[in-house]
């Protein structure tokens, strides 16, 4: 096999100017995959960071039913008292949950005392709030991010604050229907006005959950949702399994589960973008294996083509079709190996010009936000072998033609 290997390379060093053209093709090939997996990789975690981080968390947990039915805020299904002490208890015992933020919802009358509009809230504990979606601070374009809100203040989405013509330091009333039917309106200051986003969230505001107790009439430690903050993203799949597992296991008087919980891809849209980014991903993987197939595939055959002659003639000296095969795919093989390694490294350099650069961009109101393209081990592994192996596959037909090639008629050939 020693022989083999060395014959193909110089085989290689012979047809300079087809080897380095099929390298070049090869090494462009890895480099456009690595650095849109890189970079897309990076778009894809930042969007994901500015749901999880500024609204949803990582994970939710909810009273059974309470999700489909979660465009009426209903009062019915929020989880009581006993029930969310329970998830508290097996929250507190998870190492992996960095946090958790109870939240109570509701709709209500927005009023500036002049008109009225309703309105979507989310009553939250600020500490709690902040701990779990840190980044909801940063979506207060107007008034201070300090501690988020105190009791008796609100913050006002933009949506409903340009509506209203309501700024900071104005006060407003809040009108909402308990689960018993009776109403109740309490005053509030407006705090701070919260980044416009796109969705149902758009003309969500946040109150302080003692408020929305004292709004709604409630007595209990009700809730309507606990957000759940993890320590590692990596960490989500074997906690939803593991917290699902133990709420699944509880049960109602009736014997059916009290609790469901989702991740963050079952509550946002955007999910589906996600999803998208992946499959562009795909196609680029498939455009690379389509670049590296017709360039060794076209080289090979050429290569079968202009060495007829020394093909015969080492035939007829003995060699068995088994030897001219294995001569022909160690080729395609070293070109596949010359051209991958060649093309990390140009992509692992470019990456960490990247980072070093320090890119950032602006999207919507947000500025500077900075591109991080990085790319992980198993991505590298995954992309070479596919290469080197559609590389060994493009050789084999015609190394397959070259080994049942005959002698005498190739000795002939001029």
């Amino acid at each position: 096999m020693g022989n083999v290997i060395k014959l193909a390379i110089r085989n290689l060093q012979r047809y300079k100017r087809r080897t380095l053209l099929t390298s070049v093709l090869i090494t462009l090939g890895v480099v456009a995959v690595l650095l849109f997996i890189s970079v897309s990789g990076s778009f894809k975690t930042m969007m994901i960071g500015q749901i999880t981080d500024s609204m949803l968390g990582h994970l939710q947990v909810h009273h059974k039913g309470y999700l489909a039915s979660i465009d009426s805020l209903p009062l019915d299904l929020n989880l009581q008292g006993k029930q969310f002490a329970r998830v508290k208890k097996i929250l507190d015992g998870n190492e992996a949950v960095a946090a958790y933020s109870p939240r109570l919802r509701l709709g209500a009358m927005f009023s500036n005392f002049t008109e009225t509009t309703n309105i979507r809230l989310n009553a939250v504990n600020p500490e709690q709030e902040m701990a779990t979606v840190p980044m909801l601070a940063e979506r207060i374009i107007k008034g201070k991010k300090e501690g988020l809100l105190e009791k008796g203040e609100i913050l006002v989405p933009e949506l409903i604050a340009r509506g209203m013509k309501v700024g900071i330091g104005d006060t407003i009333v809040l009108v909402a229907t308990n689960k018993d039917g009776s109403v109740n309106g309490q005053p509030f200051v407006v705090r701070g006005i919260l980044e416009g986003i796109s969705g149902p969230g758009g003309r969500d505001g946040v109150i302080h959950l003692s408020d929305a107790r004292t709004l709604l009439r409630i007595e209990d430690n009700e809730i309507s949702e606990i957000a759940i903050r993890l320590q590692n993203m990596d960490f989500m799949a074997p906690v939803f399994a593991g917290l699902q597992e133990q709420l699944g296991s509880i049960k109602n008087k009736a014997g059916k589960p009290v609790f469901e919980i989702h991740t963050w891809e079952k509550l946002s849209p955007f999910f589906n973008i996600a999803r998208m980014i992946d499959l562009m991903t795909l196609f680029i993987r498939i455009m690379l294996v389509a670049i590296v197939l017709v360039s060794i595939m076209n080289v090979m055959i050429m290569a079968v083509y202009e060495r007829i002659n020394e093909i015969g003639t080492i035939a007829a000296i003995g060699t068995v079709p088994g030897k001219i095969l294995s001569l022909f795919m160690v080729e395609g093989f070293l070109l596949g190996v010359f051209g991958t390694f060649i093309g990390v490294v140009i992509s692992l350099a470019a990456i960490a010009g990247m980072n070093a650069a320090h890119i950032s961009f602006d999207f919507g109101r947000q500025k500077g936000l900075l591109l991080a393209p990085t790319i992980a081990a198993s991505d590298v592994l995954t992309v070479a072998a596919i290469v080197i192996g559609i590389a060994v596959l493009a050789s084999l037909q015609p190394a397959w033609k070259a080994s049942r090639m005959d002698p005498i008629t190739a000795l002939r050939h001029v």
